[in-house]
Parts: structure tokens; C-alpha cells; sequence
């Protein structure tokens, strides 16, 4: 079992594993549970006794997610408390220093530090280990894939014939030379070495280990100057070795593969041979190769000429990396997942396959999220892989993907729109992928984020079936930020001035759309509790280009809604009131208060509330007006007859609390009181729990006994009191105390 995966739940359907949660609230919360000491480093502040197993994994956990570093690995520095045995610090950023005083004095099984950061060179690394007698014997296990030497020539005692318990080695894509190799070859006890993409030139000092070498992987190597017949020569005289790789991407012209294949009697303990990227590759040569050896359980023939027959499908206990069919592919997905070139070959064909794929395959979405982990900066993986995304999760596929396996992969498009902002196909790759129901309303992911980027690319692009789709993901992503986050996303000047853009181009082309409808969705959704957004949109001439849609559209009761729903959250904005004590603004408010559309009369109603709530002192227009405004509303919304469902969402109820002290303006507390009434009506669980959270019940208690309330605000508020009390009974949830005093 590779170190990295230790902590990993395998099966994405199921929640996480309780110990997977413990140790990712441990590896965030670190510093709560720590005190710094005074060179930087964090130590537990009580001497906890971790298992073994459960080191192993934390260390994993924090180098996985970024978390392992100079101050965070010193709380591995305690080997009584935190015994480690399998050492993961893939791609961790830490000092030679604290690599010595963190993990060097543990008595180590294995040590994986593929990829970590370049101050931490293999020398480091070596003359660390050095120090711990123990782990010269007890190391057995070493991965420096993609590490720095920092020299060519380094003092004896850093070299590796120091670690002589070591059975397995990799030194993939590593400066590495000749002289190491020689080095290498003289350790007692390796099985298992990795030279993939090194620097040797001569594999001759292979044949120390003759007797011993039982995995040999040599993909890519990119300065061999040996001949063919030479190289045989040597792989040839590896007794007891099983599992050869001389696969190679870049497509070398060598036809070590065709030779090695056609040489009867070599290498006959083999069970796996990996030849994929050579050239000259057939299926009668691998068929001979492989019955000639019946343990053979391996052969890899990605980009080769080969694997086309069914005995080499794939399909039976021999396994087969390939293009010739899904089994193949997968295979590939799964060796390979760390070679750039291989994973990008097997996306490119696995996305030919998608396209037909009519049930939901997490299996496969797994393998695709393996390769965009592990090659984030390469542009054609993820290009590729974004491109099967869709194609995996389209439509009612995503319905049957497991959420967090879904969450993983949204997380990793996003970073990919991060990292290629300029790519116009990736970024459209991606969006297609968010503009799912499924993502966008059930999985979680950073919607902040995301909204941010789709607004980016908003910003920079003129595709109209494009636009629709960012336009609508902004929309449904807006509705479900915190109302902080709405106001930080809104505050950003560009945001409003790009989506009043495209309400002013449909407006201009007297065209409704999915567009318009999405984009005024949006808007609204940006708005909603948040003063700054507000007034951009009126600084921007967001009024008067509203005003013109309501008459371009005098008919459409969906554009109408939405339009006077952001109006409502810029009636909310008592410094903005005197923008809209317009005659003829109010002109256009005062019919559509008389529409037959209960969800348009409700928010032209809620425009006049929060107008006249003020009082006749900050009414700049007739009086005369105000008193038939008021007049109106009462009437009108005595007549709306109960809507069927639940037709606007709330935040909070923080907006409507100034109304309901209205008592000289009955209608509106009227109004306040029936849009409580109806959202708690149709979603008490949360309506409900959110009146009760937000000391709603103290205010509507105070509306029913005070003796200047209206008989049908009484009414309305005592069927809201009712609702409250039922939740209360259902739930025993508390009434909190109101945050605000009630109006004498």
C-alpha cells in the first residue's frame, strides 16, 4: 500500500471515516493544540500518546494537504509520543534543519519524499539518515522521485551504501549519475530500484545485483549511450528479476522492445514487462513472449502498435495497459497516474469513450482525478481531463456520483481555471462541468471561489452560449454564499458593471432569454443585504436601465419578479431612498402593485414598505402620495390569496424587524408580517428556526399585544406565533431574546 493513501476512505459513497475527520481537524487546527517553541516549531502543549499507525498517517495527512512545514513538522520531534515508521512527506516545503531534527531520529521502515521542495536536496536527506544508526539497518523503503543533488561529487558518508537494510529505491526523475549508480549497486539487500529519467548512461554496475534485483524500472532513460545488444546483455544476466520497465513516452526510435521480445529464454522469472511508447511492437511477438512465461500477469502496450487481440484484451488475469478498449485504459489511468505523457495519452482516448457512456462511472471519474492531482501545471492533462469530467458528469450521470468524490473533482476544475485563466477551451471545459444542478446545489466546494472565476471569465469573454451558462452558475452561486461573501463579491466594481452590461444589451435587442433571466437572477442574488453592491448598481445607472426593462417587457411576470425583487434589496438601503423617490419610478411601482401576479405585486409591495417605513419627514414627494400609497398597499395585500409554494428565500428576517415597528404605517407592518407568515408557512424547519435565532419571537409577541396594532397585522402575527410555537414544540429549539428593543 503506497504511504500516501494510508489515511485515505476508499469507497466515496460512504461518509469519511471518523479517524480521516479527526486527523484533518488535528492537521488544521494544529496550533490549537500546541504551544510554539522559541525557534519556531510546534509542540503539543500535553504529551499524547499517538499509535504507530496513526503518526504514520497524520505525517501523510499534513504533507497531502499542504500543511507540512518547517514549524508544523516539529511535533514529530517527540519519537516517544509520535512513533513514525512509515514517513510520507510528498511535496512538503521543510528545511534540511528540521528534516534532521523531526524525522531523523525515528526508527524509520520507509521514507517517501518525492517532490518536496528543492531546499531539501538528496545529500540532506542521506547525511539525516546517516545520523540514526538504527535506520541504516532498519530503512527499507526510500522514494526521492524528483529530487535535487546538489553536487556531483558528495563525501562518502553521504552516499547510499550507508543504508544497508535498503530493499527498495527510486530515483525517478533525478540528476542522477553514473558514479551513484555504482554507489547504489553495492547496497547487500535491494530488490526494487527506480532510475526512470536519470542521467546514467551505463547500466553495467546493474550486475552486482544479479542475484538480488527483482524489479527493475528504467522509463525514459534519456542518456543511455549503450547499444541495444549491450543493454540486453546486461538486463539479461538479472537472474531472478520479475518486474522490468522499459517503457518510455517521448517515443524513442530504440528497438530495444522488438529485441528484447524476440530473444528466446531471457528473463524467464518475469511476470510483468512494461514496453509501453516503444516502437515495433506486435501482438504475435507479446503473445510468444508471454506464453512462453505462463506467470506473466503484467504487460504494458500504452502507445505502442500493440494490444489490439483478445488475448491481450485485458480482460483475464493478465493485465494490459493500452488504447484498444476501457479495461486498458483504466489500467494505464492507475500505473501510470504520475507520468505526464502516459496520463495524457490515456485521457485522450478515454475521452473518445465518454462520449457513449450512459451510466454514472466513479470508478472511472477517480482515475481522471488522479491525473489532474498529479499534474496540475500540465496544461494537455488537464485540458483532457476536464474535457471527461463533463462527459462523466453530464446531465442526470452526476446524480449518481458520490458527493465527496464529486466535491474532489469541482475543487480541482477550479484550480485549473486558476492556473490557465487564458485558455479559452479549459475554461469552457470546466464550466460546462460546474453548470450542473447536481454540484452547484448538493456538493460542497468553495462557491466564493468559484464565483470569482466564472465572474472572470465573464468579464472576458463575449461567447453567448458561454455567457448563458456563467451567467447561471453565478446566479445559483450567489444564493448560496453567506451574506458576507455576497457583499465582498459584490463590492467588486467589474462584477456589477459586467452583468448590467448584459442586462443592457438583451434590453437594447428587446430579447428575453435564459441570459437576461439568469443575469437579473444574479444580480439580485449579489444584492441582497449588501449596502455597497447596492450602490454600485445605482451609481452604475442600474435604476434607470431597470426601469427601461420593466417597459420593454411590460408583459413578462418572470423578468418583472426578478427585476422588482433587486429593487426590494435597494429599498433596504435607507441611504439609497432618496435614489428612488423618483414620481415616475413609483409611477411604474404603484401599477405593478396591482399586477395579478401575486409574486409581482409582493415585491412592488415590498418597495413601498420599506419607502414609506421612514415616516412623512424623510418622504421628499407629495404627502398626498405617501397617504395613497399606504392606502393602496393595505388594500392590495388583504386581497393575495396564499401562494402555492414557497416563491423567494430569506437570509434573514433582520430587514423586515424595523417594519413590524410601524404602527402608524399599518400597511407596512402588513406587509412585513404576511412575508413572514408565508416563508414560515412553507419552510418552518427553517424559517422557523431562523425567526427563533434571531429574536424574532419577542418582536412579533410585542406586535399581537400592542394596543396600536391593525386587527389583520394581529391576525397575521398570531398565526406566525402559532408556527413558532409548533417548531418549538417539534424541535425544542429556545427563543432567543430579541437583539433589538421593541418600539414604545
Amino acid at each position: 500500500m503506497a504511504m500516501a493513501s494510508l489515511f485515505l476512505n476508499t469507497d466515496d459513497a460512504s461518509p469519511a471515516a471518523l479517524t480521516d475527520l479527526c486527523l484533518t481537524y488535528v492537521s488544521q487546527n494544529l496550533e490549537c493544540f500546541c504551544v510554539k517553541l522559541p525557534d519556531g516549531s510546534l509542540c503539543f502543549r500535553e504529551a499524547v500518546l499517538f499509535p504507530q499507525e496513526l503518526a504514520d498517517q497524520l505525517l501523510a495527512k499534513m504533507a497531502t494537504e499542504g500543511l507540512l512545514n518547517d514549524s508544523t513538522v516539529g511535533v514529530f520531534r517527540n519519537c516517544q509520543y509520535l512513533r513514525l515508521r512509515r514517513a510520507c512527506i510528498r511535496t512538503a516545503r521543510i528545511s534540511a534543519e528540521a528534516f534532521q531534527k523531526a524525522l531523523c531520529p525515528h526508527r524509520l521502515l520507509e521514507l517517501d519524499a518525492a517532490r518536496v521542495n528543492a531546499d531539501l536536496t538528496i545529500p540532506d536527506i542521506l547525511q539525516g539518515l546517516a545520523t540514526n544508526k538504527y535506520c541504516q539497518e532498519s530503512l527499507q523503503r526510500l522514494v526521492l522521485t524528483g529530487l535535487t543533488m546538489a553536487s556531483l561529487e558528495e563525501p562518502s558518508w553521504y552516499r547510499f551504501s550507508a543504508l544497508r537494510g535498503l530493499r527498495s529505491l527510486s530515483l525517478a526523475n533525478v540528476e542522477f549519475y553514473d558514479s551513484g549508480l555504482v554507489d547504489v549497486c553495492c547496497l547487500p539487500r535491494l530488490e526494487s530500484l527506480d532510475l526512470s529519467n536519470t542521467s546514467v548512461t551505463n547500466l553495467s554496475p546493474l550486475l552486482g545485483l544479479k542475484e538480488r534485483l527483482r524489479s527493475l524500472t528504467l522509463h525514459q532513460l534519456k542518456r543511455l549511450e549503450m547499444s541495444t545488444a549491450q543493454l540486453l546483455g546486461v538486463i539479461g544476466r538479472l537472474n531472478v528479476l520479475q518486474h522490468l520497465d522499459i517503457s518510455d513516452d517521448k517515443q524513442f526510435t530504440s528497438d530495444v522492445a522488438r529485441q528484447l521480445l524476440a530473444q528466446p529464454g531471457i528473463l524467464p522469472a518475469l511476470v510483468s514487462l512494461d514496453v509501453s511508447g516503444r516502437k515495433q511492437v506486435t501482438d504475435a511477438a507479446v503473445r510468444a513472449f508471454v506464453e512462453e512465461r505462463p506467470g506473466m500477469t503484467f504487460v504494458g502496450l500504452l502507445a505502442t502498435d500493440a494490444g489490439f487481440s483478445d488475448f491481450l484484451s485485458g480482460e483475464g488475469n493478465l493485465r494490459v495497459t493500452g488504447e484498444a478498449n476501457e479495461t486498458q485504459i483504466c489500467e494505464a489511468l492507475r500505473r501510470y497516474s504520475e507520468r505526464e505523457g502516459f496520463v495524457r495519452e490515456a485521457l485522450f482516448h478515454l475521452f473518445s469513450l465518454t462520449h457513449v457512456m450512459e451510466k454514472p462511472r466513479p470508478d472511472i471519474l477517480k482515475l481522471v482525478v488522479l491525473g489532474m492531482k498529479n499534474h496540475p501545471a500540465t496544461l494537455n492533462v488537464q485540458l483532457a481531463a476536464s474535457a471527461c469530467v463533463f462527459n462523466l458528469t453530464k446531465q442526470d450521470l452526476a446524480a449518481g456520483m458520490p458527493v465527496r468524490l464529486l466535491s474532489t473533482v469541482t475543487q480541482l476544475l477550479l484550480e485549473a481555471m486558476r492556473t490557465f485563466p487564458n485558455h479559452q477551451q479549459l475554461q469552457k471545459n470546466c464550466l460546462l462541468s460546474l453548470c450542473s444542478d447536481r454540484i452547484l446545489q448538493e456538493v460542497p466546494f468553495n462557491r466564493f471561489e468559484a464565483a470569482k472565476l466564472v465572474m472572470q471569465w465573464l468579464c472576458n469573454h463575449e461567447d453567448q452560449n458561454m455567457q448563458r451558462m456563467a451567467v447561471a452558475i453565478i446566479s445559483i452561486l450567489a444564493a448560496k454564499l453567506s451574506t458576507e461573501q455576497t457583499a465582498q463579491l459584490g463590492a467588486e466594481l467589474f462584477i456589477v458593471k459586467q452583468l448590467l452590461h448584459i442586462v443592457r444589451q438583451k434590453a437594447n435587442q428587446n430579447v428575453v432569454d435564459a441570459t437576461l433571466k439568469f443575469t437579473l437572477s444574479a444580480l439580485w442574488n449579489l444584492t441582497d443585504e449588501s449596502p455597497t453592491t447596492c450602490r454600485h448598481f445605482i451609481e452604475n445607472q442600474g435604476l434607470d436601465l431597470f426601469i427601461k426593462v420593466l417597459e420593454s417587457f411590460p408583459n413578462e411576470s418572470s423578468i418583472q419578479q426578478k427585476v422588482l425583487g433587486l429593487l426590494n434589496n435597494i429599498a433596504e438601503v435607507r441611504e439609497l431612498h432618496g435614489e428612488l423617490m423618483v414620481q415616475s419610478f413609483l409611477d411604474h411601482i404603484s401599477a405593478l402593485l396591482h399586477s395579478p401576479e401575486v409574486e409581482v405585486s409582493y415585491f412592488a409591495a415590498g418597495i413601498l414598505a420599506h419607502l414609506t417605513s421612514r415616516g412623512e419627514e424623510a418622504w421628499t414627494l407629495s404627502p398626498g402620495l405617501r397617504c395613497l400609497l399606504l392606502e393602496q398597499l393595505h388594500a392590495v395585500i388583504m386581497k393575495w390569496p396564499p401562494p402555492e409554494c414557497e416563491m423567494v428565500a430569506y437570509r434573514s428576517f433582520n430587514p423586515f424587524f424595523p417594519l413590524l415597528e410601524c404602527f402608524h404605517t399599518p400597511g407596512v407592518q402588513l406587509w412585513a408580517a404576511w412575508a413572514m407568515q408565508h416563508v414560515c408557512s412553507k419552510n418552518a424547519s427553517r424559517y422557523c428556526s431562523m425567526l427563533l435565532e434571531e429574536g424574532g419571537l419577542d418582536q412579533l409577541e410585542h406586535v399581537h399585544t400592542h394596543p396600536q396594532t391593525h386587527r389583520d397585522v394581529k391576525l397575521l402575527a398570531e398565526s406566525i406565533l402559532e408556527s413558532l410555537q409548533r417548531h418549538r414544540a417539534r424541535t425544542g429549539q429556545p427563543a432567543h431574546t430579541s437583539r433589538r428593543p421593541p418600539a414604545q
